[in-house]
């Protein structure tokens, strides 16, 4: 089983959403404990944003001939890691009431014309094969519920972003109020905890055909 986790916090492993981002691994690894877990870890943080040779190559009809370098060479490999990954976990933090700017660098990389949609007479159309997507958010207000004081533009962008290279199975889970501290801080995360049992305790179907579609892809 492989396990792409983006972390996207300035705070990394310390955050509240790669903490939450760990359940989400943990609870894949019992749930398809056949095939091992291996975890590829990409760190948000440290991606360089697209470069001029990049935006002129998606501005031309086609990508350059030989080997690509800067920004170009970091999205294949980005995207590649992408491709071969079973389960993709996304830790993130939302900033500003959206993704932070090292999510959005990945996703710039990802997003890529020719390589992860093509654009067709109805529109964009993703070429990747579909997987699951776990998202794993914190937030230090409320974006949800009765009680949700601010909007939330990570949750339909994402959603949208992600559609575009055909990941369509998106999963959220979320640690809101974090800036609350105390109490209500550890029963947020033991609410968004038990939301993960849950979530898996009724997804054997769903991981056993991930498990079926990467044999097949193995033996192709």
């Amino acid at each position: 089983m492989s396990v792409l986790r983006l972390t996207c916090s300035p705070r990394g492993t310390e955050s509240e959403s790669h903490r939450l981002s760990q359940f989400i691994v943990d609870a894949l690894a019992r749930a398809d404990i056949e095939r091992g877990r291996d975890v590829i870890e990409i760190d948000a943080n440290l991606l360089a944003h697209v470069d001029a040779e990049y935006a002129r190559a998606l501005g031309s009809p086609a990508d350059p001939d030989g080997d690509p370098s800067g920004a170009l060479r970091q999205s294949d490999r980005l995207i590649q890691s992408l491709a071969e990954a079973d389960y993709v976990v996304i830790a993130t933090p939302m900033h500003n009431y959206t993704v932070p700017s090292g999510l959005k660098a990945w996703i710039d990389h990802v997003v890529r014309v020719r390589s992860t949609f093509s654009v067709t007479r109805e529109g964009k159309v993703g070429v990747l094969a579909d997987r699951p997507v776990f998202v794993a958010v914190s937030s230090g207000g409320l974006f949800s519920g009765a009680e949700a004081r601010q909007p939330d533009f990570l949750t339909p962008y994402l959603k949208a972003a992600l559609a575009t290279i055909g990941l369509k199975r998106l999963t959220f889970f979320s640690v809101e109020g974090t800036a609350m501290g105390g109490l209500a801080l550890e029963a947020a995360r033991l609410r968004t905890q038990a939301a993960i049992a849950a979530y898996f305790a009724g997804a054997t179907d769903a991981v056993a055909e991930v498990a079926i579609q990467a044999s097949i892809h193995a033996s192709s």
